[in-house]
């Protein structure tokens, strides 16, 4: 069974589409895990690192009076980071992530609060709000843990967006390259 970063490194390639990843509390995980695929260098254009809540602000054009009003870790950053790292980048999608890995509360969030959040070139018909999609998860276990399960989330949920926008006929291409399964 393949990996979930496998996966995305492989369906990325079919499509012939880019990735860029925002990070917060799994400090470059989500980057990490990608960049160990072979072949991830077709696909991956690069990520930021944004742990600090002012760089969010400086490097991913989050709204400054969202972060003030709501903190660092919340759905709606957690969108707009997305969307920043997609647009600095220059890349075709766009993941993130932003929570609270413990061992204190954040912003007056509890630890193992979570938002994983993935922007791409959604069709009109999608149902997204603003091109993005974004994930509230509620994580158990300790701070690594917690940081690993969003790693996996954000990879999930990139995967179920990416399975979305194949068309038939690239699952047939694809199903060719690799033996007919």
């Amino acid at each position: 069974m393949n990996s979930p970063a496998t996966d995305v490194v492989r369906l990325l390639t079919v499509k012939e589409e880019t990735l860029a990843v925002a990070e917060s509390l799994t400090g470059g995980l989500v980057a990490a895990e990608i960049t160990t695929i072979p072949g991830a260098s077709k696909v991956f254009r690069g990520s930021v690192t944004a742990y600090a809540t002012d760089l969010k602000h400086a490097l991913l054009a989050v709204d400054a009076d969202l972060l003030a009003a709501r903190g660092a870790v919340d759905a709606q950053v957690a969108a707009q980071m997305a969307a920043g790292v997609r647009k600095a980048l220059g890349a075709d999608w766009g993941i993130a992530t932003t929570g609270v890995a413990g061992p204190d509360p954040q912003d007056g969030q509890l630890v193992g609060t979570v938002f994983v959040a993935v922007d791409g070139p959604f069709g009109a018909g999608s149902g997204s709000a603003g091109g993005g999609k974004v994930e509230a998860l509620r994580l158990n276990g300790d701070r690594a843990e917690i940081r690993r399960e969003s790693v996996r989330s954000v990879l999930a949920l990139l995967l179920t967006e990416l399975a979305g926008e194949h068309t038939g006929n690239e699952r047939a291409q694809d199903t060719e390259q690799n033996g007919g399964f």
